[in-house]
């Protein structure tokens, strides 16, 4: 009996010692409960999440802070020092002595509609501000995006300021063009009903095209509808005693252009995230879109389902007239001749190669890097710290970008069927006995969520119309490009993998290096000669991550030579007319004198060959 009061008590004894234990459990976990409340509450606004629903990069960076000792090192010097040979570059895009105000009696109104992307619109607006100055006409503010309701975006924009500061346009030029925000009420409804002229513009137009075939019908109907679907509608180079015209689109592109608050604030936010480490940092820009792949003939470099899709586009380029050649071409050919844009792994060979080390933080811009994830893959292998807009910002954040917009699942989800279509069902239930068989259920449509936005081109040749999601992305990418636009231009070092620019029509990239070049010259801007690099993969192809000495000399020298590398547009390398050589007594030189001495400039610092394409 004994041994049994003993054994009780112990297992009462253990009991116990469950529920003490059970108690301090549920204690510690109402207690980490509420604290969890107290810092969702204090820290709302201050802890973000960097995710995003559609992302380039996955990756989540660690940044280390820098050891500051090492600015001074010879090697730190070559990676991210000014570029000294080009410090007495400064932009000069101020109106000259006589340069007179817009007439007070104008032509009449230009309206203008834009369509493209962000590369094409900020192209084709200092184009139609310069051809507003050219028939001395009253500009309407331009349309850059068709109805606010078919894109499903915020109906607090109307085009234009969706991305741009309105009232600083108007402000800025107004010693140049006259600007309006809407036509008279008389002109509006007569362009609604389609009774003004319209001019679809060809890229490039000439000035005679506008002076012997706008001004004309201006002047007599008072108002003209220009359609610009390609970028510039103004050749790139204008004639020697246009030069006004000319600095007017410098002002246009590198002062009257500014974004909204809402965009110019969030990339400020993304900018000192990526400051606060005190690293300097690269910013990188593929170039690889779809458009861009498929115009070039550089489908065979993917080897998947995104050569088809890339052949799909270039058909269609083809059929409307965009690009003339054959649906076919040598991918390899195009590669070897600098037509095909680098891919990041070649891009992050050579970065590694010129000495930047793989704690290097490199920012990807764009609004799209065609291939996906795994294209990026290898770079992320080479460099820890690869980051994009959306792992340096919150949902939140692009929220309050977006601005208000409907909740698209709801509204455009599939309508609950009639109160006839129910009635017709209730009746056939109720029918009795049926003489036939149930009629088929109706065919289900086409979903392509689970294979990819690609899924179609295993059953179709036609691919399908944009849904109402896929358009307000496709509006949201012109507020993605220009965050990336912004942080772009303020990186201590840029690299583009592709740029179109040698037809005078600039994409992302090319925008990016002629403002720098214009408002820092001196800064680190990479403008690879892809022909020669292309050259110099092709010496390595059987041992890319196996690099000689001479190969890393080879690319080295071809990189310093890439510092000062032109072209054919005036926005993507703006001399003569928009920057000048400041002497020694911080006097620009004259117009007379300026070329040249640029040229014996680079000549001098960089060696015969280097001015090949600026003379161009």
């Amino acid at each position: 009996m004994k041994w049994v009061s003993v054994k009780n008590e112990g297992k009462m004894l253990f009991k116990s010692k469950l529920k003490l234990v059970a108690l301090a459990g549920l204690v510690l976990s109402v207690l980490s409960l509420f604290t969890h409340f107290l810092l969702a509450k204090h820290t709302h606004g201050i802890v973000y999440e960097y995710q995003s629903s559609v992302t380039i990069m996955s990756w989540m960076p660690k940044f280390k802070k820098s050891d500051l000792s090492i600015n001074n090192q010879p090697s730190y010097r070559r990676l991210w020092a000014p570029v000294r040979h080009l410090e007495s570059l400064h932009p000069n895009a101020n109106r000259s002595g006589d340069y007179a105000a817009p007439e007070m009696q104008s032509t009449g109104f230009i309206f203008v509609k834009i369509r493209g992307g962000f590369h094409d619109i900020r192209n084709a607006i200092s184009d139609v501000v310069a051809v507003s100055r050219l028939l001395n006409a009253t500009l309407v503010i331009p349309e850059i995006q068709s109805t606010t309701s078919s894109k499903g975006i915020s109906t607090q924009f109307k085009s234009f300021p969706y991305l741009y500061n309105e009232d600083q346009f108007i402000a800025a030029l107004e010693k140049d063009v006259k600007i309006v925000k809407t036509l008279p009420k008389n002109l509006k409804g007569a362009r609604r009903k389609k009774e003004i002229p319209s001019f679809k513009v060809p890229h490039g137009a000439s000035p005679y095209f506008y002076l012997h075939h706008v001004l004309p019908m201006l002047t007599k109907h008072s108002v003209v509808e220009l359609l610009v679907f390609s970028g510039g509608c103004l050749q790139s180079i204008l004639p020697p005693h246009l030069v006004e015209y000319q600095k007017l689109r410098c002002r246009v592109a590198f002062h009257a252009l500014r974004f909204r608050e809402e965009v110019q604030n969030l990339a400020i936010k993304i900018l000192n995230r990526i400051r606060a480490s005190g690293q300097p940092f690269i910013a990188y820009d593929p170039g690889m879109t779809r458009e861009a792949l498929a115009y070039y003939g550089c489908a065979e470099l993917f080897q998947d389902v995104h050569t088809e899709l890339i052949m799909h586009r270039r058909g269609w380029m083809i059929k409307h007239g965009i690009l003339k050649g054959n649906l076919s071409s040598d991918s390899s050919e195009q590669y070897r001749n600098g037509l095909c844009p680098l891919m990041p792994e070649e891009v992050g060979i050579l970065l590694r190669a010129y000495g930047y080390s793989p704690d290097t933080i490199i920012y990807i811009s764009g609004g799209e890097v065609f291939g996906g994830l795994k294209k990026l893959i290898p770079l992320h292998a080479m460099f820890e710290n690869v980051v994009d807009r959306t792992s340096l910002s919150s949902p939140l954040e692009w929220d309050n970008v977006y601005g208000r917009e409907a909740n698209l699942v709801d509204q455009y989800s599939t309508p609950p069927p009639s109160a006839a279509v129910g009635m017709r069902s209730q009746a056939w239930k109720n029918s009795g006995p049926r003489p036939r068989p149930l009629p088929p259920p109706p065919a289900r449509p086409k979903i392509y969520n689970v294979e990819g936005w690609w899924g179609w081109v295993a059953e179709s040749d036609d691919e399908p119309e944009s849904t109402i999601m896929e358009l307000r992305t496709n509006a949201h990418r012109l507020l993605w490009e220009a965050i990336d636009y912004l942080v772009c231009i303020e990186a201590d070092v840029f690299i583009a993998g592709f740029d179109r620019d040698g037809k005078g029509n600039p994409n992302l990239a090319s925008l990016v290096v002629g403002h720098r070049v214009y408002q820092f010259p001196t800064s680190r801007t990479y403008g690879l000669d892809r022909k020669e690099i292309a050259k110099l993969f092709e010496e390595i192809r059987d041992s890319v991550y196996q690099l000689n000495r001479t190969w890393i000399t080879s690319l080295c020298k071809q990189l310093r030579k890439s510092l000062i590398d032109g072209s054919r547009s005036f926005l993507t390398f703006p001399f003569p007319k928009c920057s000048c050589i400041v002497d020694d007594s911080n006097i620009c030189g004259l117009k007379g004198t300026w070329w040249p001495s640029f040229d014996n400039m680079l000549r001098k610092n960089f060696g015969p060959n280097s001015t090949s394409k600026v003379s161009s």
